[in-house]
């Protein structure tokens, strides 16, 4: 049975009840697991008052924030995770970003702020939170982030966040690679398009979701607690043979060939 009691989690990337990282919070706490919870900051507090409140029923034990383009922010969140817990044992990485003008038209047109903001946010802060989490993964963990099918196939106006995904399955299996050792495994979930505060951004995104629920064998697209299932899955031990892979939960869509 897939129990998480014990183990300590940090979720990043919740931003609303429709973030995919909320249903994996949801289902980490069903399974038991003490749950830290990152928000990103802002000048009026409004993000964290909203994450704040929607992540109460939770009973999280930590709640930071953390900017990932703040190296200052990112240290003072594993420093305080060492010293109210000790140790973490699960890092969910649900952070990706790209401005919205770059998620649209033509991929040529990508500005070079643009292709390297994407990348920072969406790719590097893996490899970063990871680092940082390493010396803390003293008991062997699980790392787990989001992906999507636009990063190994052209998806229209996906653009440079196909290229950012591209990169981010690359880390998985470089840092699984490295991390292995230690019994930290690393791995990816490429889940089907979800309207999120995210992937609103993306131009299309509603045609996409149709599109999906018209082709995919299951004839629908999936929800936040499904991918939130197989992120629990992913962080128990029920998983411990299973690293450097990137699973799709995307009701077999990638499996189509038109």
């Amino acid at each position: 049975m897939l129990n998480l009691t014990g183990k300590n989690a940090l979720v990043t990337g919740i931003a609303n009840n429709r973030s995919i990282a909320w249903g994996i919070a949801q289902q980490l706490h069903k399974a038991g697991a003490n749950l830290g919870i990152t928000y990103l900051p802002d000048e009026r507090g409004k993000m964290e008052k909203k994450v704040a409140e929607l992540v109460e029923p939770l009973n999280p034990s930590l709640f930071l924030p953390c900017n990932v383009q703040n190296d200052e922010q990112i240290q003072s969140t594993f420093e305080t995770i060492r010293e109210q817990w000790g140790k973490l044992d699960i890092l969910i990485h649900c952070l990706a970003f790209a401005s919205k003008d770059d998620l649209t038209g033509n991929f040529s047109q990508t500005s070079r702020s643009g292709f390297n903001t994407a990348l920072e946010i969406s790719t590097y802060s893996l490899v970063q939170l990871s680092g940082a989490a390493k010396p803390l993964m003293t008991e062997g963990g699980s790392i787990v982030t989001l992906t999507y099918l636009g990063g190994v196939r052209a998806i229209p106006n996906y653009n440079v966040m196909g290229v950012a995904k591209a990169g981010l399955e690359i880390s998985v299996r470089y840092l699984a690679a490295e991390l292995g050792p230690q019994n930290i495994r690393v791995n990816a979930i490429s889940a089907g398009p979800i309207r999120t505060l995210a992937s609103s951004a993306v131009g299309g995104i509603l045609d996409m979701i149709h599109h999906v629920e018209e082709v995919a064998p299951l004839r629908r697209t999936v929800t936040q607690l499904e991918v939130g299932n197989t992120a629990a899955f992913l962080c128990s031990d029920l998983s411990s043979g299973i690293t450097g892979q990137v699973l799709y939960v995307d009701a077999g869509y990638e499996i189509m060939g038109m």
